[in-house]
C-alpha cells in the first residue's frame, strides 16, 4: 500500500470510527503531517470539531477512537498528540517497499490522449482546453505560459488515471484574422496568390511577417479612423465562408496554426484536437445553440436602448457585474447588465460561438464536427482538425463530464457569461463541472526586454516587469525567447566541457533551455503576475528547472560511476539485498531519521499531483520538486556513497538515490521537463 493509498484508507476508517463510536458522521477529513516525524507521517486535528458537537474533551475524544483504528495496513501505531491530534506511525519499511516496487520499471508518465474509436462517447473523459492563440501572427510568451500550465494540467490527470483530451480553440474566423487579412489587402495590396507566395516562402518566417503587420494595422487605424471600416466588411466576408477574402483568411491562418504546432513542440506541447471556430458556424453550430437558448427563453430581444436590435443574454441569468463593460455589451434601458450574443447586424460575438462550443464539449448541442488529420507528432499522436465532412475512422471528440478552458484572467467575465447560459437553459451540473483555468500575464523583467532588443523608455526601466502588447507590436515571440535560452545554454555546456560532440551539446541545451522555461513559468502561481528574467530561469542554483535537471544527473553518476567496476549492477534490483528487518533498523532512531525524512518526501509524489489537480495549481508540483531536490542534495553532501567501506550501508545509500532519483523523475515529467545525459 502506497502513501496515497493510505493516507484514503485512514479517511476511511476514522470516518468510520466516528460513525460506529459517537453515531455522527464526519465531514471531508483534512489530513496533515506532524511537525516532527518522530510524532508520526499523518494527522488529523478533526477531534476539536467533534469536541464542539459531543461537548467532550477532543483528547478524550481521540484516545477513544485510537483503540479502533488498529490494525491498520501500513499503519505500525497510532498515538495521541497534545490537545487531541490522531497521529499515525507509519510501517516505515513497508512503505518503502512499496514505493520501490511502484517506481519499478521507470517513471513513464501517461500521455494526455481522449481519443477513442469512432461512435464511442466517454463520459469520464476530461477536456483541458489550452493554448488556444489567435491564429493572426506568432505566438509570444504569454502565450507559452497558457500552454505549459495547460500542458501541465493534462499531464496531472493523465498521471492520475483520467482518459484526458487536449483541445486547442482556433479562432480561424474572428477580428484578429480579419485585421491581418484588411493589412494584406489594404496596406500591403497583395492578391491571394502573392500571399501564397509568401506563406510558401522558405527564406522568411510567415507567423513574424503576420506579427508585424498586426500591429501596422493598428498604428492604422488610429491615424485613419475611417480605415477600420475595412474590419467589419473582411470580418464579414469570412464569416460567411465564401470569397477571396475567405480564402486568403483561411490559408493565411492554417498556415499560422502550423508555425503555433512547431512553436508548441518546442516546449513538448502536443494537442489531440484543433477545434476551429469557421467549422462552429458553417456547421450551424451557433444556429442550434440560438434556437435552444430562444426555446428555454434564455436570452431575450432588445427591443429599444443601447442593445436595439440585439440578441442579449440578461441579467437575471445570474451574470455578475462588471465595472467597464465594451461598447454593445453594456446595460439595457433600466440599467441591468446584459451580455450581447447576436450584434443587430446579425453577426454573432466571440461569446456566442463560445457557448456553442462549451455545449458541444458536453454533448448538448445534438451535433458534431467531421474530422481529418493535420498534424502527426514524432511519437505517434495524431493532432486532428475539425471539418465540415471528415474522415470514416476519426476518433470521437467531447461528450465529456469535466472540462477546463485555460483562459487568461483577463477573459472570466466572458467566461462567466458562458457558465451562466449553461444555467439558464437548465444545465446547472454540467455549469459546475465548466472550469475556467484562469491565470494572470507574464512579462518581461527591463533587463530581460532590453537584451532581446526592445527599447524601453526611462519608466519603463523603473517597472517591475515589461507587459507584452501585440496590437503594439510590443513584446518577445516565443520562438526568439526560445532560441535566446538555447544559446544561453549552450555557453553554459561548452563551459563546463562535458562532451566535445556537437550535436550532443545542442541536444543538452536544447532541454535545458526549455526545463528552464517550463520551470520558471510553473513555478509560480497561476494568479500571480510574473516577469521572466534569462539569469533567474538558467541558473543551475536556486529554484530553477536546471537546478531539477542536474540533480537527476547527480543520482545517475552515482549509478554510473558504481557500476564502471560492476557491470552486472542494476539499481531496480536492490531493495532484493535489503529486508524489511535491515531497512526497519536503517529508518529506526535519529540516525536513520534523515534517511526516513528523505523516503517519506519521496512517496508523496502521487498525494502532491492530486493536490494540484483538487486545487487547480501546478505550482504545487513544481514547489514540491524543488523541495525534494534540495532533499537529495542534502543527503549527497553528507554521505560519500561511492566510497563507503561498509557494503551493506552502501546499498542502502545507493538504495535511497534510487528512491529519490525515480520520484524526482516521475515529477519532472508531470511537467514535462526532460533530462540531459550530461550538465
Amino acid at each position: 500500500m502506497d502513501y496515497l493509498e493510505i493516507q484514503k484508507e485512514i479517511r476511511r476508517q476514522f470516518a468510520q470510527a466516528v460513525r460506529e463510536t459517537f453515531a455522527v458522521e464526519v465531514a471531508e477529513l483534512a489530513l496533515g503531517i506532524p511537525p516532527s516525524l518522530d510524532l508520526g507521517e499523518v494527522s488529523i486535528a478533526a477531534c476539536f470539531e467533534l469536541a464542539k458537537m459531543l461537548r467532550r474533551p477532543p483528547r478524550k475524544i481521540a484516545e477513544e477512537l485510537r483503540a479502533r483504528l488498529l490494525p491498520f495496513p501500513g499503519v505500525e501505531r497510532v498515538s495521541v498528540a497534545a490537545g487531541g491530534y490522531v497521529n499515525f506511525h507509519l510501517d516505515r519499511a513497508a512503505l518503502a517497499r512499496a514505493l520501490s516496487a511502484l517506481r519499478r520499471g521507470g517513471s513513464r508518465t501517461p500521455q494526455p490522449t481522449g481519443a477513442v474509436p469512432p461512435g464511442l462517447v466517454s463520459p469520464d473523459k476530461i477536456l483541458v482546453e489550452h493554448t488556444s492563440i489567435n491564429p493572426n501572427k506568432a505566438a509570444h510568451i504569454g502565450h507559452l505560459r497558457n500552454a505549459v500550465l495547460g500542458d501541465t494540467f493534462a499531464r496531472l490527470l493523465a498521471a492520475r488515471g483520467a482518459r484526458v483530451e487536449v483541445q486547442n480553440y482556433i479562432d480561424n474566423t474572428g477580428v484578429q484574422v480579419a485585421d491581418v487579412i484588411v493589412g494584406f489587402l489594404w496596406l500591403e495590396n497583395k492578391t491571394p496568390a502573392e500571399v501564397r507566395q509568401l506563406i510558401e516562402d522558405p527564406s522568411g518566417r510567415f507567423d513574424y511577417h503576420c506579427w508585424d503587420l498586426y500591429a501596422r494595422v493598428f498604428q492604422w487605424y488610429e491615424s485613419e479612423p475611417a480605415a477600420i471600416a475595412h474590419r467589419a466588411v473582411t470580418l464579414k466576408a469570412i464569416e460567411e465562408g465564401h470569397g477571396e477574402t475567405a480564402e486568403m483568411a483561411e490559408r493565411v491562418s492554417t498556415a499560422i496554426v502550423e508555425r503555433h504546432l512547431e512553436t508548441m513542440r518546442r516546449v513538448n506541447v502536443e494537442y489531440d484536437l484543433l477545434a476551429q471556430e469557421s467549422e462552429i458556424l458553417r456547421l450551424d453550430f451557433w444556429a442550434a445553440a440560438f434556437k435552444l437558448m430562444k426555446n428555454k427563453n434564455a436570452i431575450r430581444f432588445e427591443e429599444s436602448g443601447k442593445n436595439q436590435s440585439c440578441w442579449v443574454l440578461p441579467a437575471e441569468a445570474g451574470l455578475p457585474a462588471q465595472a467597464g463593460m465594451a461598447a454593445g455589451d453594456g446595460a439595457d434601458e433600466e440599467g441591468e447588465e446584459a451580455k450581447v450574443l447576436v450584434r443587430s447586424n446579425g453577426t454573432v460575438t466571440y461569446v456566442g460561438k463560445d457557448i456553442a462550443y462549451h455545449l458541444w464539449k458536453f454533448g448538448l448541442l445534438g451535433k458534431d464536427f467531421g474530422y481529418r488529420r493535420f498534424h502527426q507528432y514524432p511519437r505517434g499522436r495524431t493532432a486532428w482538425r475539425t471539418t465540415v465532412s471528415g474522415d470514416r475512422e476519426a476518433p470521437s471528440f467531447g461528450g465529456v463530464r469535466t472540462a477546463y478552458a485555460v483562459i487568461d484572467a483577463r477573459q472570466s467575465y466572458v467566461q462567466s457569461v458562458v457558465a451562466a447560459a449553461f444555467r439558464a437553459l437548465g444545465f446547472a451540473d454540467q455549469a459546475a463541472h465548466l472550469h475556467h483555468f484562469a491565470y494572470e500575464v507574464v512579462g518581461l523583467t527591463p533587463a530581460c526586454a532590453e537584451e532581446l532588443g526592445i527599447e524601453l523608455t526611462p519608466e519603463d526601466r523603473g517597472r517591475s516587469y515589461v507587459e507584452v502588447s501585440g496590437r503594439k507590436g510590443l513584446g518577445i515571440k516565443a520562438d526568439d525567447l526560445i532560441d535566446r535560452l538555447i544559446e544561453k545554454a549552450l555557453e553554459e555546456v561548452r563551459a563546463r566541457q562535458l562532451t566535445e560532440d556537437p550535436a550532443e551539446q545542442a541536444e543538452s541545451a536544447r532541454i535545458i533551455a526549455v526545463g528552464a522555461l517550463r520551470y520558471f513559468l510553473l513555478k509560480f502561481s497561476r494568479r500571480a503576475i510574473i516577469a521572466f528574467d534569462f539569469k533567474e530561469a538558467l541558473a543551475f542554483e536556486g529554484e530553477t528547472g536546471p537546478y531539477l535537471q542536474y540533480t537527476v544527473v547527480r543520482a545517475r553518476n552515482i549509478f554510473r560511476k558504481y557500476q564502471e567496476s560492476r557491470p552486472d549492477f542494476h539499481a531496480e534490483t536492490l531493495d532484493e539485498q535489503l529486508s524489511a528487518a535491515d531497512l526497519k533498523e536503517a529508518f529506526a532512531g535519529e540516525a536513520g531519521r534523515d534517511f526516513w525524512g528523505l523516503v517519506f518526501l519521496s512517496s508523496q509524489v502521487e498525494s502532491v499531483a492530486e493536490q494540484a489537480i483538487a486545487s487547480e495549481e501546478p505550482a504545487v508540483v513544481a514547489k514540491f520538486a524543488f523541495r525534494l531536490a534540495q532533499a537529495f542534495n542534502n543527503f549527497y553532501h553528507h554521505h560519500h556513497i561511492l566510497s563507503e567501506p561498509d557494503p551493506a550501508r552502501q546499498v542502502f545509500l545507493l538504495y535511497l538515490v534510487h528512491l529519490v532519483e525515480r520520484s524526482l523523475m516521475q515529477t519532472l515529467e508531470l511537467l514535462g521537463i526532460e533530462v540531459p545525459e550530461r550538465m
